[in-house]
């Protein structure tokens, strides 16, 4: 079922006298259950897309439907709630806190995202989700001494504690080796077939495509091809 759509959504910059258009009237739609991988060179637009699906810029102009709602009619604060509640984020680097454990990262996630999960229950969903990244032995280490497919696992963990409806990936396997890289695209596509979550992934490896159920291309703020 489509879950989030973006129809004819515009996106301009103003330098002084010059106004540049990054998205010409993008139309894009997710599917629960499925990853849609967003490929395209540099300059094509496709990070812009991301961010603005995110909530975290503004559209210039065109719709962006989540669950029946135009995220482009909200003000910041609304939009706010929903990306901490019903959106994950997955990025490049892992980016978590140095001086908490593995357990403690996805615990200020719940907190964060003002969870609906009861605090008696948190700790035994914590140990299902790490357990579903494989990572249940690791629970009290610190970031430092974990390897770096490990912290993506992490990341990952911590982005879907919270059981998100829609899941943000950009470049999460950029500063991985290639086995590592097909062990956490494995991992985002089977969460995402497990959880029913709508995924939208940013990727320049042309190998990780193959983990994706909707291939999209994008060049000059446009997209050129649905496959």
């Amino acid at each position: 079922m489509t879950i989030f759509t973006m129809d004819k959504v515009r996106k301009t910059f103003t330098n002084g006298e010059v106004t540049e258009e990054i998205l010409k009237g993008v139309n894009l739609s997710l599917k629960e259950g499925e990853v849609t991988a967003l490929v395209g060179a540099s300059g094509s637009g496709k990070s812009t897309l991301l961010t603005i699906a995110a909530g975290l810029q503004p559209a210039s102009d065109g719709e962006i439907i989540f669950e029946g709602k135009n995220l482009a009619e909200m003000n910041s604060e609304q939009v706010r709630k929903i990306r901490a509640s019903e959106f994950g984020f997955v990025f490049q680097f892992a980016h978590l806190v140095p001086f908490l454990t593995v357990e403690e990262q996805l615990m200020l996630m719940l907190d964060v995202s003002n969870s609906k999960i009861k605090k008696c229950e948190q700790k035994k969903e914590i140990d299902k989700i790490l357990q579903l990244v494989e990572m249940e032995h690791r629970k009290q280490a610190y970031p430092a001494s974990l390897s770096g497919g490990e912290k993506q696992r992490v990341a990952i963990a911590r982005a879907i504690i919270h059981r998100p409806k829609v899941l943000f990936a950009d470049e999460p396997t950029a500063s991985l080796d290639s086995k590592r890289s097909r062990d956490v695209m494995t991992l985002i596509r089977n969460l995402t077939k497990t959880l029913n979550i709508a995924t939208l992934l940013v990727s320049h490896d042309e190998e990780m495509l193959t983990f994706a159920d909707q291939i999209v291309k994008m060049s000059d703020g446009v997209i050129l091809q649905k496959a």
